[in-house]
C-alpha cells in the first residue's frame, strides 16, 4: 500500500512538473515595453524552479523509501528504482535548456 502511495506521489510530482513549465509562455509579448526589464526575468526564467523542486522532491521521496522499515515484496526497491529514472530523466530536461 505504501508502495502504491509512494510511486503515485512521484508520479504526479513528476507530472506537474513536466505540465506547468509547458503551459507558461516561452517568451515574453512582442508589446513588451521594458527592454532592460525583460532581460533580468528571462535570465531567471531558465532555472526552471518546478523541474528543480520536482526534483528535490523526488530526492525526498527516495530518501524516505530508502529508510522503510519493510521491503514490501521488492516493491520498494522497484519504486527506488523509478524515482532514480524520474530524477535522470528530469536533469536530462535541464541539460535540453542550454
Amino acid at each position: 500500500m505504501k508502495h502504491q502511495i509512494l510511486i503515485t506521489l512521484a508520479l504526479v510530482a513528476l507530472i506537474c512538473a513536466l505540465t506547468f513549465p509547458a503551459a507558461a509562455p516561452a517568451a515574453p509579448p512582442a508589446g513588451n515595453s521594458h527592454p532592460a526589464a525583460s532581460a533580468a526575468p528571462a535570465a531567471a526564467a531558465e532555472a526552471h524552479p518546478e523541474i528543480r523542486d520536482a526534483i528535490a522532491s523526488l530526492r525526498r521521496a527516495k530518501e524516505h523509501m530508502e529508510h522503510a522499515a519493510h521491503d514490501f515484496g521488492g516493491h520498494r526497491v522497484e519504486a527506488i528504482k523509478a524515482t532514480d529514472e524520474a530524477i535522470r530523466q528530469l536533469e536530462i530536461c535541464l541539460k535540453y535548456d542550454k
